[in-house]
C-alpha cells in the first residue's frame, strides 16, 4: 500500500514537472519546476507572515509589497483597488496630498481615458527637421539589451507599441528586439555603443547608418549620468557579453564591458552644446540629455550658454538618486546624486530664471511609475515620465536583486537561454501594455479630479506636502517656484 502511494506521488510529481516545463505563462515554474510552486505559496501568505513576523507591506525596499501588488494587479487586468482605507501615515513629513476640485473635469463620453498625448512638440523651438510629439506622457525608460535579455526587451517594445509609448534603448544601442513597432529614443552613453570607432570614439557616420536602418528612432538622448551610478561608467559583466551583444555594441565577446565615466567627444559645456547641435543637424532629430543632479555649476553654465547661443538640448531627462536599473557600488547607489524631487527642483529653477523652462521638454525619472508620484512630477514641471523598474515588474520581475549577476530567476535581467526560455514575449507584452494603460488611466483620473483636462495643467495649487503635525504647505512654497504654464499643442 505504501509503495503504491509512493508511486502515485512520484507520478504526480513527474506530471507536475512536465507541466511546469512546457507551460509558458509562469517563468518561475518553467525555470524551477515543482519547487517554483513554493514561491507562489509564500507570495500568497507573505503579507500575513510579514505583518506578524517580519515587516509590514510598506517596509520592503526598493519597492514595497503594496506598490508591487498594484503593478502586478494592473498589469494582469485585475482589480487594483485597496479596501478599508489608507495604511499610510498621511501626516508624516514629506507626504503629498492631491487637492481635488469641487467641480472635477468631465471628459467627453467617447474619449479614450488612457491616452494622454504630450502637450509639447519636442524640437520645435530649435526648428529641428523632424520634431516629435510623443503619443503618451508615460514611456519606457532606458534599459539596455545586454542588461536585459532579448525576450524582456521584445516584450517591453511590443507593450510600448500597444500603449503608444516610446521605448528608450538604453546605452547598449539598438538591437533587432527594438524593432516591434514602438517609437525609439536612442540613448548614447560614454561608450558610444552602436556609433563608435574601433578605439571607442564617437562616429557620426555610423550613427547615420543606424538611423537609416531604424527610422523609428524619433529622438536621441545623450546620457551624462544616471541615478543608479552617477559619475561612474556602466559595467556589463563578461558573462552577459554574448556574440550578438558584442556585435551590436562593437565590443569583444565575453569580456566585461566598461563605459568611461565621462564623454570623450566633449570636455565642457560648450562642447556638449556643439555635440548636441552636430547630432541634431545631421539626423534632424530632437536631441536631449539625461543626467542625475549633483554639481549645480554645470546646470547654471548650460542654461546661460543655451540662452546666449539659442542652441542646446531639446529635452532634459532628470534622473533621481533613487534610480536603480544599473548595478553599482553600494556607496554610489546610496549616497551619490540628489533625490529626484530635490534635483529636479534645483535644475528647473535655474532654467526658469533664464526664461528657458517652457522652451525645454522635461522628462522625470526615478521611481515615478505610480499615479500619485507622476501627478506630483507633472505639477513640478515634468512634461513626460520615464519608467524602468516598474515596467520590469509589470512583465514578471520579482525584485530578486540579481540583475548584476546574470541569474535573474524571472528571466528578465539575464542572458541565460534557460532562464529566458519561460518568458512568453506576447503575454508579457500584453502585461506591459495593461500596466501602461492602467497607469495612464489613473493619472488622467487624478488630473480630472483636480479639475484639469491634461496632466501638463497640474500646478502648485493642486499639491500640498506635510511639513509637520497638522501642517501642510503648498507645493510652490516647498519648491520655491511655480512651474511655467504649458499650452496644449
Amino acid at each position: 500500500m505504501i509503495q503504491e502511494i509512493g508511486l502515485a506521488v512520484l507520478g504526480i510529481l513527474v506530471l507536475v514537472f512536465f507541466h511546469d516545463i512546457l507551460q509558458k505563462k509562469h517563468v518561475i515554474l518553467h525555470n524551477f519546476p515543482i519547487v517554483g510552486h513554493l514561491r507562489y505559496l509564500l507570495e500568497k501568505i507573505g503579507p500575513e507572515l510579514r505583518q506578524y513576523w517580519v515587516a509590514t507591506d510598506k517596509e520592503e525596499r526598493p519597492f514595497n509589497r503594496s506598490e508591487r501588488a498594484w503593478i502586478y494587479a494592473t498589469s494582469k487586468g485585475q482589480n487594483s483597488s485597496f479596501g478599508f482605507g489608507t495604511t499610510e501615515e498621511i501626516q508624516s513629513t514629506g507626504y503629498p496630498i492631491i487637492k481635488q476640485s469641487t467641480f472635477p473635469f468631465t471628459p467627453k463620453k467617447d474619449s479614450d481615458n488612457s491616452k494622454i498625448v504630450c502637450a509639447k512638440i519636442i524640437g520645435s523651438h530649435h526648428k529641428r527637421n523632424f520634431p516629435y510629439q510623443p503619443k503618451s506622457v508615460i514611456n519606457i525608460s532606458a534599459m539596455s539589451f545586454g542588461s536585459l535579455g532579448h525576450k524582456a526587451v521584445s516584450a517591453l517594445n511590443k507593450g510600448a507599441k500597444l500603449a503608444n509609448s516610446f521605448h528608450n534603448t538604453g546605452e547598449g544601442s539598438i538591437s533587432s528586439y527594438h524593432d516591434s513597432g514602438a517609437d525609439l529614443v536612442w540613448q548614447i552613453g560614454t561608450g558610444y555603443f552602436g556609433c563608435r570607432n574601433k578605439d571607442g570614439s564617437f562616429s557620426i557616420d555610423k550613427m547615420m547608418e543606424k538611423i537609416k536602418k531604424h527610422p523609428q528612432v524619433k529622438m536621441i538622448e545623450i546620457k551624462l549620468s544616471q541615478g543608479a551610478k552617477p559619475a561612474k561608467g556602466g559595467i556589463l559583466p563578461g558573462q552577459k557579453v554574448t556574440k550578438e551583444i558584442a556585435n551590436i555594441r562593437g565590443i569583444e565577446i565575453g569580456k566585461t564591458c566598461y563605459s568611461p565615466n565621462k564623454h570623450s567627444a566633449f570636455n565642457d559645456v560648450k562642447g556638449l552644446i556643439d555635440f548636441v547641435e552636430l547630432i541634431a543637424n545631421k539626423t534632424g532629430r530632437p536631441v536631449g540629455i539625461k543626467s542625475a543632479v549633483g554639481d549645480l555649476g554645470f546646470w547654471e553654465e548650460l542654461a546661460t550658454l543655451m540662452m546666449k547661443q539659442k542652441q542646446g538640448p531639446d529635452f532634459i531627462t532628470i534622473d533621481g538618486g533613487e534610480g536603480g536599473t544599473g548595478a553599482a557600488p553600494l556607496s554610489f547607489s546610496d549616497h551619490v546624486s540628489l533625490p529626484f524631487k530635490l534635483g529636479f527642483t534645483r535644475v528647473y529653477k535655474i532654467f526658469k530664471t533664464q526664461k528657458l523652462a517652457s522652451k525645454v521638454t522635461w522628462i522625470g525619472s526615478a521611481k515615478l511609475g505610480f499615479p500619485d508620484r507622476a501627478v506630483v512630477a507633472f505639477a513640478m514641471g515634468c512634461d513626460l515620465i520615464n519608467i524602468a523598474r516598474e515596467a520590469m515588474i509589470s512583465i514578471g520581475c520579482i525584485q530578486a536583486q540579481k540583475c548584476h549577476e546574470g541569474s535573474c530567476p524571472a528571466g528578465i535581467a539575464t542572458q541565460s537561454k534557460w532562464l529566458q526560455d519561460g518568458v512568453d514575449v506576447n503575454s508579457k507584452a500584453a502585461r506591459c501594455h495593461a500596466y501602461l494603460k492602467g497607469f495612464s488611466k489613473e493619472v488622467l483620473e487624478l488630473t480630472h479630479a483636480c479639475g484639469h483636462e491634461h496632466p501638463c495643467e497640474l500646478n502648485a495649487d493642486d499639491i500640498e506636502f506635510s511639513t509637520g503635525i497638522n501642517q501642510f504647505t503648498p507645493l510652490d512654497k516647498v519648491l520655491g517656484y511655480r512651474k511655467e504654464p504649458v499650452k496644449l499643442a
